[in-house]
């Protein structure tokens, strides 16, 4: 089981956050508030995209290489994702069954990505994460999986 916890705190009221639906796989996510993993199976070049929204959507894409994927469809179940929303805080805790990704191995090392891209009030886009690689925003850059598990 991989569990992550993202927390943004400050004006959340200045920040689009869609609103709760059901937690259906869709899409596009990463195109407004966001939360992201990316598990890199070590060794090897095979990753997956695990894409959480604050609405309860998700959605799972696995990569042979570098951008060269297609999603993958989680049977059950489906990640767990709880949000929390308060004032001055928006926190998102996701539970993904590890079992379900089919190149991650009970024994193997992971490598891990982790990112959020955040929709301000105006549509404007920010974009976070562990390590930024260089020149302009891209998650997928195997030098940001930096967390080894």
């Amino acid at each position: 089981m991989l569990t992550v916890t993202y927390v943004l705190n400050g004006s959340i009221d200045r920040l689009r956050v869609p609103p709760t639906s059901s937690p259906l796989r869709s899409d596009g996510l990463w195109k407004h508030t966001c939360f992201e993993a990316f598990v890199a199976v070590k060794p090897g070049s095979t990753y997956y995209e695990l894409n959480f929204s604050p609405s309860g959507e998700w959605a799972v894409y696995r990569f042979r290489g570098y951008r060269d994927g297609l999603p993958v469809e989680i049977k059950n179940p489906v990640p767990r994702i709880a949000v929390r929303r308060q004032a001055k805080s928006l926190e998102l805790n996701a539970d993904v069954c590890l079992d379900q990704l089919p190149a991650v191995s009970e024994r193997g090392w992971l490598r891990l990505g982790l990112a959020a891209v955040i929709e301000d009030n105006e549509g404007g886009l920010s974009y976070w994460a562990l390590r930024h690689a260089p020149g302009k925003p891209d998650f997928h850059d195997p030098n940001s999986f930096v967390l080894v598990i």
